[in-house]
């Protein structure tokens, strides 16, 4: 394979991927967008330096290898202790490290991490360099375009530049600021301009760095049209507000068949792992809440969310509570009909 070939290669892992959400993206969650797509990369919810170093990992950071490919992202500053949850990762046999420098929570400030990192690049790059040196893995940044009185321009490059240096092998950009007093961290998903153009800028100025664009992103046809500017598309709450779009994922960007054919055969394909799950203790709600967007605009969809809210919490709930939901939905021939309209 030329060195052209094989670098397109590497790049093509990033091609689309699924937002890290904190209380969303959890392995259940993974578990159905991995039936919606097969190319797509997963991330977990971000996990902290300490929860992984002292916590229960098999809890925490646990996932069936059916998910992949699926990486890890961190939260953390502490070079060494990244380090370490870089060969734990690996071990736990994850496809790739990603250093949260996006996230503008109180608690993750408090931590030094997250988006307040901005402020501090070379330190993001020494973090870089350090869980580069420790595993061989695949290691990438989350970042905004800045923070607070920060200038993107000169945030965003700053801190491209930091990473790279270190070898970091992909950089993906929430292009929003985040202000970190003011708003809060729901207020920061919104309110911030987007400032696409400003990321189309820096890839042109890295060339061999890939770029990964965040934010605002809400259909996969959306998603094509930043192609045309940037190695990579990441959507975060389009996807798991509207799971039906990623059936559309593989046909369009990866030409590659869908691997369900309706968002009712993906439900479906998931019976096996829920009932496997409820026989280790897993309560019915927390697999299906990740469902209840899977119906736009379709006859049945509202008895169908109803159903799931009053009947999965139920103790002692099983899968015949989702099939009973899903025969409210009418059937249509195939869900990625739906897609291409919206």
């Amino acid at each position: 394979m030329s060195d052209a070939a094989g670098e397109a290669r590497k790049i093509e892992r990033w091609r689309f991927s699924i937002a890290p959400m904190m209380e969303w993206t959890d392995r259940h969650c993974r578990a159905f967008h991995r039936r919606l797509t097969r190319h797509a990369l997963l991330y977990t919810e971000m996990v902290t330096t300490g929860a992984v170093l002292h916590g229960d990992r098999a809890r925490l950071i646990g996932f069936d290898p059916a998910e992949h490919p699926v990486a890890l992202q961190l939260g953390g500053s502490d070079p060494h202790a990244l380090a370490q949850c870089a060969r734990i990762a690996a071990d736990f046999g994850y496809r790739e490290i990603n250093l949260n420098v996006g996230c503008p929570s109180d608690r993750v400030q408090d931590g030094r991490f997250g988006a307040c990192l901005m402020a501090e690049p070379a330190l993001v790059g020494d973090c870089v360099a350090a869980m580069k040196a420790a595993a061989a893995l695949p290691v990438t940044v989350k970042c905004r375009i800045g923070i607070d009185e920060q200038d993107p321009e000169i945030a965003l490059e700053t801190i491209a530049v930091a990473v790279e240096r270190a070898g970091v092998d992909a950089l993906i950009v929430h292009a929003r600021k985040a202000w970190l007093q003011g708003l809060s961290p729901r207020e920061n998903r919104d309110i911030p301009p987007l400032d696409y153009p400003l990321v189309y800028r820096l890839k042109a100025a890295h060339p061999r760095l890939p770029v990964i664009i965040n934010g605002g992103i809400l259909t996969v046809e959306g998603a094509r049209v930043h192609l045309a500017h940037v190695d990579g598309v990441m959507m975060g709450r389009g996807a798991y507000q509207e799971p039906w779009r990623l059936l559309a994922v593989d046909p369009l960007l990866f030409d590659a068949a869908t691997p369900h054919a309706s968002i009712k055969d993906a439900i479906a394909a998931l019976y096996p792992y829920i009932e496997r799950e409820i026989s280790r203790g897993v309560r019915l709600h927390s697999i299906v809440r990740h469902l209840h967007g899977a119906f736009h605009a379709v006859p049945g969809a509202r008895a169908y969310r109803r159903h799931l809210a009053t009947q999965a919490v139920k103790p002692g709930a099983s899968v015949a509570v989702l099939a009973e939901a899903l025969a409210m939905v009418l059937d249509r021939p195939a869900d990625l009909a739906q897609t291409a309209a919206a």
